[in-house]
C-alpha cells in the first residue's frame, strides 16, 4: 500500500513539474510593444489623390470630419466651387443630386463652433471649414477648402477655421482650380471625390509624405 501511494504521488509530482514548466509566468510572457499609428485623409479624385493632415489643435473640426469620413459621407459629393488662384470648394451633399441649383447649400443639420488657432493659418495647401455668415462664424458641418493660392489667403485668417493640411498632392488642388466652369464657379465636369481614412505610422508619414505631425 505504501509503494503504491509513494508510486502515485510520484507520478503527481511530474505531472505538476510538467504543467508549471510549460505555462509561463508573468514575468517569463513576452511583452510586444504596440505601434502608434496616426490617422490621415486620403481624398481620391480623377486628377489624382491628395493627402490631408488633421490639425489636433482643432479637435471638434477633427472628430467631425473623422467621423463623416467614417460613414462614407463625403463620398461622390463633388468640388462644386473653383475659383484660380484662390480655393476649391466641396464636401456638400446636395452636389450628388442632378440639381446643381442646389451646390453650396446643404450639409448636416449642425454647425461646429469656430477654433481660431493663432499658428493655424490661410497657406498654401490649407484646409479650412466653410460657413455661411453668422456672427460666431461657426463652421458648416461638412463643407471644406483647400487654399490653391500658392502666397497664402491671409485675409481669410480668424474668419475661417483652419482644420487641416494637405501633406501630399496639393498640386491635384491646383488643377482642379484649373478647370472651365460656370459664371457660378461651378465646374462644368463633375469633380468627384472619394474620402478615406488612413493609418501611418510616425515613420511612414516620413517616407511617404516627407512629414512629421
Amino acid at each position: 500500500m505504501k509503494r503504491i501511494l509513494f508510486i502515485s504521488t510520484l507520478v503527481l509530482s511530474i505531472l505538476w513539474g510538467c504543467k508549471k514548466s510549460e505555462t509561463p509566468t508573468k514575468e517569463e510572457t513576452p511583452i510586444i510593444p504596440s505601434v502608434q499609428t496616426e490617422k490621415i485623409i486620403e481624398i481620391k479624385t480623377s486628377f489624382g489623390n491628395m493627402y490631408m493632415w488633421l490639425y489636433k489643435q482643432t479637435p471638434k473640426h477633427r472628430a467631425n470630419f473623422l467621423a463623416l469620413a467614417d460613414t462614407n459621407y463625403f463620398d461622390n459629393t463633388t468640388f462644386h466651387r473653383i475659383i484660380k488662384d484662390f480655393m476649391v470648394q466641396g464636401g456638400d451633399p446636395n452636389s450628388k443630386d442632378l440639381d446643381s441649383l442646389n451646390d453650396g447649400n446643404g450639409g448636416p443639420p449642425y454647425t461646429i463652433p469656430a477654433e481660431f488657432v493663432d499658428s493655424l493659418k490661410h497657406v498654401y495647401g490649407a484646409v479650412g471649414a466653410a460657413r455661411t455668415n453668422n456672427p460666431a462664424k461657426a463652421s458648416s458641418g461638412s463643407q471644406f477648402y483647400i487654399v490653391t493660392n500658392v502666397a497664402g489667403q491671409h485675409f481669410l485668417d480668424k474668419n475661417y477655421t483652419v482644420f487641416g493640411k494637405i501633406i501630399k498632392g496639393v498640386e491635384v488642388a491646383y488643377t482642379i482650380s484649373l478647370q472651365a466652369k460656370n459664371s457660378k464657379d461651378r465646374p462644368y465636369q463633375e469633380i468627384k471625390m472619394d474620402i478615406n481614412i488612413l493609418e501611418k505610422t510616425v515613420e511612414q508619414l516620413k517616407a511617404e509624405f516627407n512629414f512629421v505631425p
